[in-house]
């Protein structure tokens, strides 16, 4: 699973680096080098350089708007980060930090921020201050439970927090009212209550928990498009499905459905659904089938 998550990792910072222009702000990997820049210095990389400080001397680099110090020795977040104000998007991926500093209230332009495989146990409320904030990535932490700082940033779009403990959410997430990307698979949630998610939520992975029952709440998402709660303990799914107007793809795999309720033929946007693993009789599926025409069904 850690690897799975280094390769999710990975592919969420070159997403990232898709987006900077190297031309117009080409990345430097050496610090010296960055100094003697006789143009503005946008972008920054130490990226398994083997260090255990980030270097003093970064703090001169006042133009600073991308860092990627991923894969290095650190078991803290040095006081110079917090000194690079106009840094927009941070990745601190593959290090040893325990914990986020009061002072990370100070990098006020920040909109990615990326620790993942990391041993965090928890996330300083001071996060909170951070009203810019679009996307955060804390998979493969200690994380015990949704990190209430979190719901306090309403400009956030994406939260991932695969593959900690979490076992209990506040139900407040729905404050987050721009999110539409929610990874919270491979964690320990066994209970939802009947949370209730934000209106705009396009995308929702809850896969690998120990979920019995769905939240009736969920089926009140009306622009959800992509569910997966495969590999949980889920026995049965409620007729009030038929609220996910824009669901396209659910993956139910894996779970204790016997059946799935007539309802279902509402979901008129629903091109995939997978039910392998889950102990559903043949002349069910075969039902399904005539009450969904249009779309794939895996069995």
């Amino acid at each position: 699973m850690k690897k799975l998550v280094l390769f999710i990792a990975i592919l969420s910072l070159s997403q990232i680096k898709a987006q900077i222009d190297p031309v117009k702000y080409p990345t430097f990997t050496n610090i010296e080098e960055a100094l003697n820049s006789k143009k503005a210095v946008y972008s920054m990389s130490f990226r398994e350089k083997g260090l255990f400080n980030i270097p003093p001397k970064i703090v001169k680099l006042d133009s600073l708007f991308f860092l990627n110090i991923m894969a290095n020795k650190l078991e803290k977040m040095d006081q110079e980060l917090f000194e690079l104000k106009g840094l927009e998007i941070l990745n601190v991926n593959e290090n040893s930090i325990k914990y986020i500093p009061d002072e990370v209230s100070k990098l006020k332009k920040l909109t990615s921020f990326s620790m993942n495989l990391n041993s965090l146990t928890s996330i300083n409320p001071n996060l909170a201050q951070l009203q810019n904030l679009k996307v955060v990535h804390f998979d493969a932490n200690n994380l015990n439970t949704f990190p209430e700082a979190l719901m306090e940033i309403p400009t956030l779009e994406e939260i991932n927090l695969q593959g900690n403990q979490i076992s209990f959410i506040a139900d407040r997430l729905k404050q987050i009212k721009n999110l539409k990307f929610l990874n919270l698979s491979d964690n320990q949630i066994n209970d939802l209550g009947n949370l209730s998610f934000p209106e705009n939520l396009k995308y929702l992975e809850l896969q690998q928990n120990a979920i019995i029952r769905l939240p009736e709440n969920l089926f009140k998402a009306r622009h959800l498009e992509f569910l997966n709660v495969s590999g949980n303990n889920i026995t049965e799914i409620s007729p009030k499905v038929k609220g996910l107007k824009d669901i396209v793809s659910m993956n139910l795999a894996n779970n204790n459905l016997k059946d799935i309720p007539e309802e279902i033929k509402q979901l008129k946007n629903l091109k995939t659904l997978i039910l392998t693993g889950n102990p559903i009789e043949k002349s069910k599926i075969e039902n399904l089938k005539t009450l969904l025409p249009e779309t794939q069904i895996y069995f």
